[in-house]
C-alpha cells in the first residue's frame, strides 16, 4: 500500500486510509467508509484507521476489519436499585448535553426485573475507542457490574428488557462526509 504524500497531517487523526487495490486514499470519516463497503463497487477495500500522525508525514496506522462498519456495539451499566439507574442514566445524557459525543447513539434506562437495571448506551462499533476515551474523559463511573461490546449488544437485544426511558444522542464530528454520487464516483 502506497500512500498518498500529505502536508499537515496532523490533522488527518481519526480518520480513514481507505486501500482500493488499484490506489489509496487518505481522509475518509467512519460514515464515508460504512457508505462505501455498503456499496458493491467498494466492498472489497482495505480500511485502516489513522491513530496517529507526525509532521513529516509518517502516519500510525491500525486495520480495521469491514465488518466493524455493519455493527453496533456498547457499554452497559447494571445496577440493583432503579434509583441508582436513573442517576447513572440522567448523568450519562447531562455529559452528553454539555461534551457531544463522538457520534450518534442511544442511550435506555431499562428493566430486567425488580432488582435489575440497566443504563446502555448502543453506538456504531467503528466509534468504541473515541466513546471509551469520551466517558473516561468525563470521569464517568458506576458503582454496580458493567459489560461492553457488539455481543453484549446482541444479548441486550435478545433479552428485551422493558425499556423505561430512551434518549437519542447526536455526535459532533469536526468533519463534514460526502454521501451518494458525491462519495462513490
Amino acid at each position: 500500500m502506497k500512500l498518498p504524500e500529505l502536508k499537515n497531517s496532523e490533522q488527518y487523526t481519526g480518520l480513514y486510509v481507505v486501500d482500493f487495490g488499484e490506489s489509496t486514499s487518505v481522509g475518509f470519516t467512519a460514515e464515508e467508509v460504512a457508505e462505501l463497503i455498503d456499496s458493491e463497487k467498494f466492498a472489497h477495500v482495505k480500511v485502516h484507521k489513522i491513530y496517529n500522525a507526525w509532521p513529516d508525514g509518517k502516519l500510525e496506522l491500525k486495520g480495521v476489519v469491514n465488518d466493524t462498519f455493519q455493527l453496533e456495539t456498547g457499554m452497559f451499566f447494571y445496577a440493583a436499585e432503579e434509583a441508582t439507574a436513573e442517576k447513572d442514566y440522567k448523568r450519562l445524557i447531562d455529559i452528553a448535553v454539555s461534551v457531544a459525543p463522538p457520534s450518534r447513539a442511544k442511550v435506555h434506562l431499562a428493566k430486567y426485573d425488580e432488582h435489575s437495571f440497566v443504563t446502555a448506551i448502543i453506538f456504531p462499533a467503528e466509534y468504541n475507542d473515541e466513546f471509551s476515551a469520551w466517558l473516561t474523559d468525563a470521569e464517568y463511573k458506576t458503582r454496580g457490574e458493567a459489560s461492553g461490546g457488539t455481543d453484549a449488544v446482541k444479548t441486550y437485544y435478545e433479552q428485551a428488557p422493558e425499556i423505561l426511558e430512551r434518549h437519542q444522542l447526536l455526535g459532533q464530528s469536526q468533519w463534514h462526509s460526502r454521501t451518494g454520487d458525491e462519495l462513490l464516483l
